[in-house]
């Protein structure tokens, strides 16, 4: 099943569609987890850094690549290494989507039980123990996961224009919103200023190559890099000249996110005394809390969640997108493809659903780990392989003279040795 012969509809439709698939739950879920976990501030501003000299490249790169083969994961990795080693690389990362795709519709499913709890009940005191015990619930959870998977692949079914960028338009923006209003609400919170102060002072002695790792994994991953999902979504860019500019955007609406995300949910933990390194389940523990003690919190609570739940089912469909669109099931019908891939992802969520605690394993080793390796791999394939005159006419209309020493250097040099070298220390430090 090759991919659609269509493209983006504009400029903003594209830039919209790729900041759906970067910021998904990897800003509202992810992030403040990690950050709690690995380091508060001084993991913050690595992440920055990191995203900004590290992940936006990289972005470029993956984007060119999907671009310039235009049909998916498999055959945009066989073309800078080969039909041997470039499908098995190729394949490994489908595989590595297709894992990270089933526990993440997992963790959208709680997601949309926690928006159906807030607006059918509501959190408060009396019923945040009953909204606990149904979020622990195998069962419940992973109903909700077979309706999400069903609905995220209808969506995908749908196609690009029908489908995944017509519904982009309008959730990004609403998510937006949303998080505005929550950020107003937070800093109206008593003694807010100088609990975040305390908070805000980076403490880097706390720093080692594990904080590091997970700051390098939360920015490559936040932005769907990894050979596979901007890969995908870049077939359908219909200008060459429109990779540098949608990127720069991307990676700003990711920021950005990430940032609102940050200005709402850590004054709020803060103030009212929650815990940040909840790990994985540090919203669905600290929201409900929050909601029912916030004022209007009845009224928040249902909008956000429901805003979080729409951005976060968009990250979910780009999943399925790159299996659906790398690999081609010529001898079979497009709905039989569907249907097999949607039993597929229920088969693979079982154990995450009932039991939820292999997720933040999965979530560093396929999350964060797998793709820094296929974004690594990527970056050096496109700017080591013979075609990297070509990836240069692309970007920067030019094959020689335009590109500078530089630019080439860190291209060549900073990005995959950086990625390397953190992958390296990681492992070491864990095996040692």
């Amino acid at each position: 099943m090759s991919s659609e012969k269509t493209h983006y509809s504009s400029r903003i439709g594209a830039i919209l569609t790729m900041a759906g698939v970067a910021i998904g739950l990897g800003n509202v879920w992810r992030f403040p987890y990690m950050m709690g976990s690995y380091g508060g501030t001084a993991f913050l501003l690595i992440y920055l850094v990191f995203t900004l000299l590290f992940a936006f490249p990289a972005l470029i790169t993956e984007m060119s690549l999907g671009k310039m083969n235009g049909r998916g994961t498999v055959s945009s990795f066989s073309s800078l290494f080969g039909n041997g080693f470039g499908k098995v690389i190729g394949y490994l990362l489908i595989c590595v989507v297709t894992i990270a795709g089933s526990y993440y519709a997992v963790v959208v499913a709680n997601v949309w039980f926690s928006a159906f709890f807030s607006i059918t009940t509501g959190f408060s005191e009396t019923s945040n123990n009953s909204y606990n015990q149904l979020l622990s619930n195998g069962g419940i959870q992973y109903l909700f996961t077979a309706i999400l998977v069903v609905v995220a692949l209808s969506v995908s079914y749908l196609g690009l224009k029908n489908g995944i960028e017509r519904i982009s338009k309008v959730i990004i923006p609403f998510f937006v919103l949303a998080i505005i209003y929550m950020i107003i609400y937070s800093w109206t919170l008593p003694d807010v200023i100088s609990k975040v102060s305390q908070f805000l002072t980076p403490d880097f002695n706390a720093v080692g190559s594990t904080e590091i790792f997970a700051a390098l994994g939360q920015a490559f991953f936040s932005v769907g890099l990894g050979g596979t999902f901007v890969v995908v979504y870049s077939i359908y860019i219909s200008n060459d000249k429109q990779i540098p500019r949608i990127a720069a955007f991307t990676c700003l609406g990711d920021l950005g996110s990430s940032v609102l995300v940050s200005l709402f949910l850590i004054p709020s933990i803060l103030v009212f005394g929650l815990q940040m390194d909840a790990g994985p389940s540090l919203i669905f523990n600290t929201l409900p809390e929050l909601f029912s003690i916030l004022p209007g919190g009845q009224l928040i609570g249902p909008m956000f969640l429901v805003a979080l739940g729409l951005v976060a089912l968009l990250s979910l469909i780009a999943a399925f997108q790159v299996p659906l669109i790398s690999l081609e099931f010529k001898s079979l019908p497009r709905s039989s493809v569907f249907i097999g891939f949607g039993i597929l992802q229920l088969v693979l969520a079982f154990p995450s659903a009932f039991y939820p605690q292999i997720i933040g394993v999965l979530d560093m080793i396929f999350g964060s780990g797998m793709q820094v390796l296929g974004s690594m791999l990527a970056v050096g394939g496109v700017w080591w392989g013979v075609k990297r005159k070509i990836f240069q006419e692309i970007l920067f209309g030019s094959s020689s003279g335009g590109f500078s020493k530089t630019a080439l250097f860190w291209f060549r040099w900073a990005i995959p040795g950086t990625l390397l070298a953190v992958l390296i220390g990681y492992v070491y430090e864990n095996i040692a």
